[in-house]
């Protein structure tokens, strides 16, 4: 169906391939076709930062099972009623274009890091961008999207050095285990790891460990609400806030948008029933940490921004998650962006999106560097 995409964001989405889930996932699937490969890097937004920063890849400690059969680390989930499971929404600003386009993306934060799900009998693998600017620095947990079964730190790297550039924060963009070979909760034990890892080595990073915030895109922005869930449930280590860009919230497939949008693209209908059934391990109902929507006591959170694009399936159950925690006691910023879809501001470098990008810079900063600090 048509779509009203705002004027310089059209040209963007005519270009991005359309692949199903099913494909993505075939790790050995035939490589993407060159000329194309090349549009789409030549298209991918740059940045080169203001100061320097330092790009290393590291592994950290963890990635162990922290999981029971009832949620993250073993805890009975708290659930609301909700109708059967089927999948609302998926990650994924990587989504096929990430694995076709990450290398571009990546531009100064080096070469990539190997994929988190061949496993983590070695730590969980890390990009650690770290600003030189005095300090202590507040820091940022980014998680990237891509459906739960894909993305690249590569993919990734324009909007983890301008953070790190801009905000200014030193970013730790974690390269987590992937279903369908690592179901969930393998991605949050290796974000809960992350975390604790970051906390200890807040001293050698140059970081205030009471300034820490998670933010990510699509499966990444489930993560980092997820992760703000299970940190409140086990007394720390403490989030001062979450960034939710175009989050996963919700994996009942019921709202408008999810049951309106299943072509729209980097994200639609058919994407979202595959990375639910990937992420579950099957068909079934999702623990809280899972789908945070279905948590019944939202308070206690950190503060939130929350961004939601017009022609994107997530945008109502982010709305509605964004209800949820205003309802709950939570400050939190709700943005509804006219004319984009799902994973603009990573790919496109128009109007539109350098506001969207200035937009989560800014609330990071106020959020990272009140006054009051």
């Amino acid at each position: 169906m048509p779509y009203a995409f705002d004027p310089e964001l059209a040209p963007y989405a005519e270009l991005i391939p359309s692949v199903p889930l099913s494909e993505v996932i075939r790790r050995d699937g035939p490589p993407p076709d060159p000329a194309l490969l090349a549009e789409i890097e030549r298209r991918l937004p740059a940045y080169t930062p203001r100061r320097e920063v330092t790009v290393e890849d590291r592994r950290v400690p963890g990635g162990a099972p922290l999981a029971g059969p009832g949620g993250a680390r073993g805890e009975a989930p708290r659930e609301t009623p909700g109708g059967a499971a089927g999948g609302a929404a998926g990650g994924a600003a990587g989504g096929a274009a990430g694995g076709a386009a990450g290398g571009a993306a990546g531009g100064a934060a080096g070469g990539a890091v190997g994929g988190a799900a061949d496993g983590v009998l070695g730590g969980v693998p890390v990009r650690v961008f770290r600003p030189r600017a005095e300090g202590p620095l507040p820091a940022i947990i980014y998680l990237h999207g891509g459906g739960f079964v894909s993305g690249e730190l590569d993919y990734f790297g324009v909007r983890c050095l301008r953070l790190a550039d801009l905000v200014p924060a030193v970013v730790v963009a974690v390269d987590y285990r992937l279903a369908p070979e690592h179901p969930y909760p393998a991605a949050l034990d290796d974000t809960f790891a992350t975390l604790e890892w970051l906390t200890g080595a807040a001293g050698e990073l140059g970081v205030d460990p009471d300034r820490i915030a998670a933010a990510g895109d699509s499966a990444g922005g489930n993560l980092a609400t997820a992760l703000a869930l299970l940190t409140r449930d086990r007394g720390g280590p403490p989030l001062r806030f979450q960034f939710l860009d175009v989050p996963v919230t919700d994996d009942r497939l019921a709202t408008p948008s999810m049951r309106a949008f299943t072509d729209t693209p980097m994200w639609n209908r058919p994407d979202a029933v595959l990375s639910w059934r990937y992420y579950l391990g099957g068909d079934g109902i999702a623990p809280p940490y899972a789908a945070p929507i279905r948590a019944a006591d939202l308070s206690g959170l950190p503060p939130a921004f929350v961004a939601v694009c017009e022609f994107d399936p997530l945008r109502d159950e982010g709305i509605a998650y964004a209800q949820r925690l205003v309802q709950d006691g939570v400050p939190t910023e709700l943005h509804l962006y006219p004319g984009a879809f799902h994973g603009a501001a990573i790919i496109a470098d128009v109007a539109l999106t350098r506001r969207m990008n200035a937009d989560m810079v800014g609330a990071l900063r106020r959020a990272l560097h009140r006054t009051d600090d």
